[in-house]
């Protein structure tokens, strides 16, 4: 089933002379399930791609359905509450809330959307399952940042999102943590029926996906440069 779908995306910063085409005329289909790896040069597009999609930005043409819903026909309210309920976020630097503990941190997106109704058990089981249990009362300068970003990903899939957007997750990681991060993700991705988009510069990590999207100068290409995706050409 097609979750996530593209129809001609472009996004464009600055006006005139100052113009800047980050994406262009971007088409595409995602469907439930998929571990895709989104791969290309700095500034190429990758991450105002994820950013649009994320609804953290708008595109200047085109439309992004999730769940065939347009997301660019929601209200700001309206799209508050379906990115929190839908779609989850990791990204490089963690962004995890200094002031607030460990546990705190993953358990802030289910009370904004909750309030006191806070699955407790599945945030024990979470937080287990990404080997932070013990670290649930330290705050975010005491951890590693292999543990930092453990933290960051329990706290995306908290309100057990269907999509999940990572950029760069692995980016500020050692190479034995970045095998570990990415295993948890792909256990998450089939233990919870997510569909994960991920930003990465890492061939090792893109040619484990189900999926590869290659993009140079925000489009997506075929041809030479791309990476394989697991079962073959996996570019859209």
């Amino acid at each position: 089933m097609c979750i996530l779908k593209l129809q001609h995306v472009e996004k464009i910063y600055g006006e005139k002379e100052n113009q800047v085409k980050a994406l262009r005329d971007i088409s595409l289909q995602v469907e439930e399930g998929e571990f895709t790896a989104i791969v290309g040069t700095s500034g190429s597009g990758k991450s105002t791609l994820l950013n649009l999609i994320g609804g953290l930005d708008n595109p200047t043409k085109g439309k992004i359905f999730i769940k065939n819903r347009e997301i660019g026909a929601l209200s700001r309210k309206e799209l508050t509450i379906f990115r929190r309920r839908n779609i989850g976020f990791v990204f490089q630097n963690y962004s995890l809330m200094p002031v607030l503990n460990v546990y705190d941190n993953v358990a802030l997106p289910a009370t904004f959307d909750r309030g006191k109704h806070l699955n407790r058990r599945y945030m024990e089981e979470l937080l287990r399952e990404l080997g932070i249990w013990e670290k649930r009362k330290k705050y975010p300068h005491e951890l590693s940042g292999g543990q930092q970003q453990r933290a960051a990903i329990a706290r995306a899939l908290v309100n057990k999102p269907q999509i999940l957007l990572c950029d760069e997750p692995t980016g500020n990681l050692d190479s034995a943590t970045t095998v570990d991060v990415v295993g948890l993700l792909k256990t998450s991705c089939r233990r919870y029926k997510q569909t994960i988009l991920m930003v990465t510069h890492n061939e090792a990590i893109a040619q484990t996906c189900d999926r590869v999207i290659h993009i140079e100068d925000g489009r997506i290409v075929t041809g030479k440069g791309r990476f394989p995706g697991k079962g073959g050409d996996g570019v859209c």
